[in-house]
């Protein structure tokens, strides 16, 4: 599958998202819907389906461009920001100032949370002499990620009934009720950080020959790797104020976007990763709500079913090349 057939796809993937669910909608409703008709499949459309659906493409895309740039950065495949655990840290300030009653905007906290998350990771991790080794990162962030569960699950305990539902939901990744606000919230911040990101391409290209040889090319290495970091861990946060911590899309989304399109340049693979991001988001979500009848899975739960095999498959690869 190259380039077209990867649009193609997720064309497709969009188009029955918006017509299947609990209520089936044919072409001429579709159309009504989408052009700015009246009736039952104008408001299924327009209220309920195309923002979930624009909801999952945006955050599927940030997640998609978040754990590229992390995996390509710390030149591991594991090298996430889920199993780093800043998608956790992120999902842990929410939660923690909706317990103590602030308003701040979620992308605000998710980012505050997650770069806070990114700190504490890379200070534990780092060892004098030696630096950030990869895998010491992603067994730090593992650590991290359960410890941030953990406090999140306590945090779960001291809300209000109500809220507590809705952040349960939240927390295992849901793209329920989700409105034009939400659209906004993801896209606004995605497009300014994957813009920002675009930017950079040069320096993220350089740093894949090593710190010592983009130094000889003039790059600032210290500097650039710092900058795509706070780009990475700010699309992520953009992905986990909307859609909460949804599991392995960061993971999976750029080798999958790589071998489906043959990307090889840094942008190249950038862009395929977002594409592959939307993709998988996009599934997963159809299968959430059509798994079912009658019964809304959460999105995470979907996106773990598929991104676990996938992580004991690249575990197994790394162990055998002996990475691990």
């Amino acid at each position: 599958m190259r380039w077209g057939a990867l649009i193609l796809a997720l064309a497709a993937l969009a188009a029955l998202g918006l017509t299947m669910g609990e209520v089936r909608l044919g072409l001429p409703d579709l159309w009504q819907g989408l052009w700015g008709g009246d009736g039952p499949g104008a408001l299924t459309v327009r209220i309920l389906r195309a923002p979930r659906m624009l909801v999952a493409l945006g955050a599927g895309a940030c997640l998609g461009l978040a754990g590229t740039v992390f995996q390509t950065l710390m030149r591991n495949p594991l090298a996430s920001p889920d199993l780093m655990g800043f998608t956790a840290g992120a999902a842990l300030a929410v939660l923690a100032a909706l317990a103590a009653g602030l308003t701040l905007p979620p992308p605000l906290l998710s980012a505050a949370g997650g770069l806070a998350a990114a700190v504490a990771v890379a200070a534990l991790a780092h060892r004098r002499g030696e630096g950030l080794a990869p895998l010491r990162l992603v067994l730090v962030g593992l650590g991290l990620g359960f410890t941030c569960a953990a406090a999140s699950a306590f945090l779960l305990q001291r809300l209000p009934g109500p809220e507590a539902t809705e952040a349960q939901r939240w927390i295992t990744g849901s793209l329920a009720a989700r409105g034009w606000g939400h659209v906004a919230q993801v896209w606004l911040p995605g497009l300014a950080l994957a813009a920002l990101l675009a930017v950079q391409v040069r320096a993220l290209t350089l740093l894949e020959l090593g710190d010592d040889l983009a130094s000889g090319l003039g790059l600032r290495a210290g500097r650039a790797r710092l900058r795509l970091a706070a780009t990475g861990v700010g699309l992520m946060a953009a992905a986990v104020a909307v859609a909460g911590p949804v599991a392995f899309v960061a993971l999976m989304a750029g080798p999958l976007g790589s071998a489906l399109t043959g990307a090889r340049g840094a942008g190249a693979r950038l862009a395929a990763a977002a594409l592959a991001g939307a993709l998988i988001t996009l599934a997963a979500d159809l299968a959430a709500r059509n798994a079912l009848p009658g019964v809304t899975l959460p999105l995470g739960l979907l996106t773990g079913l598929l991104g676990a095999p996938y992580l004991l498959w690249r575990l197994s690869r790394e162990m055998e090349r002996g990475e691990l």
